[in-house]
């Protein structure tokens, strides 16, 4: 194929109807971008990466049965364990906003502790019965914060309908991973910019087409080939820019219980 030729790309609308798209956009990130060691063994369809301090481990294997993408966390200092889960058909670009928040040297300045609903909220999602959490103006997605007695969880869910085959995908965030990166996921999942997809074959979810919308496009072939590598350059160059003086941390707000 000629660099000057054009192909076709397909954007999806909303995002989160999308499709998992191409792993690589994460695990890539990670390994070279990162320095995230992996373990291979390629006679087991899974990934395993090991951040470099060996306090972080995602996992990527198929699971017919549960989560696809798992990603934990040790214990560092006051910061207890966290983990975070996410089914085969969210879109890997709604879960590189936590991983890449998580990898962003900048963020250990961020004494702060931010509200994951803000990017929501800001994006026009409306509170949802007895004021639990917040779902999309198309009401398919739903994001809360899950506070009952010992129970301390975030979660995320994406249907079509309210019967086991109308789910797309869920999330699952442990009440103690860093408000930061949950607002990473937040702020990934509210934008509202199309994900572009490969449209041969087109790989949005069958029971997710009908509320998709999908428009069709060309791009030059040579930026559509160059585009996770300009992804890795520009994470891998975060750690070239200034860290900021971490600011004082401010008192998270009170968590409402149910």
């Amino acid at each position: 194929m000629s660099v000057t030729e054009n192909v076709d790309v397909a954007l999806v609308a909303p995002r989160y109807l999308a499709g998992g798209g191409d792993p690589n956009w994460i695990t890539a990130a990670l390994h070279r971008a990162c320095d995230w060691s992996a373990q291979s063994n390629w006679l087991v369809p899974r990934v395993v990466l090991t951040s470099p301090d060996r306090n972080a481990v995602l996992r990527l294997g198929p699971d017919p049965d549960g989560p696809w993408w798992v990603l934990q966390h040790a214990p560092v200092g006051e910061q207890r364990a966290w983990s975070v889960s996410f089914g085969a058909r969210t879109p890997v670009e709604i879960i590189a906003g936590l991983t890449d928040a998580l990898t962003d040297p900048a963020t250990a300045a961020q004494a702060s502790a931010p509200d994951p609903y803000e990017p929501l909220r800001q994006a026009g999602w409306r509170e949802g019965h007895d004021d639990e959490g917040l779902t999309s103006p198309d009401a398919l997605t739903h994001v809360e914060h899950f506070t009952h007695g010992p129970t301390d969880c975030w979660f995320a869910r994406t249907a079509v309908s309210e019967d086991p085959e109308g789910l797309i995908w869920r999330a699952y965030l442990s009440g103690d991973t860093p408000a930061h990166l949950i607002s990473g996921f937040t702020r990934a999942l509210a934008e509202k910019a199309p994900l572009p997809r490969d449209p041969h074959p087109l790989r949005v979810p069958l029971n997710a087409r009908r509320q998709a919308r999908v428009t069709t496009t060309q791009r030059p072939a040579a930026a559509v080939g160059l585009t996770l590598e300009r992804r890795v350059t520009a994470l891998a160059n975060r750690s070239k820019q200034p860290v900021p003086t971490p600011v004082p941390p401010k008192a998270p707000p009170p968590r409402r219980t149910r």
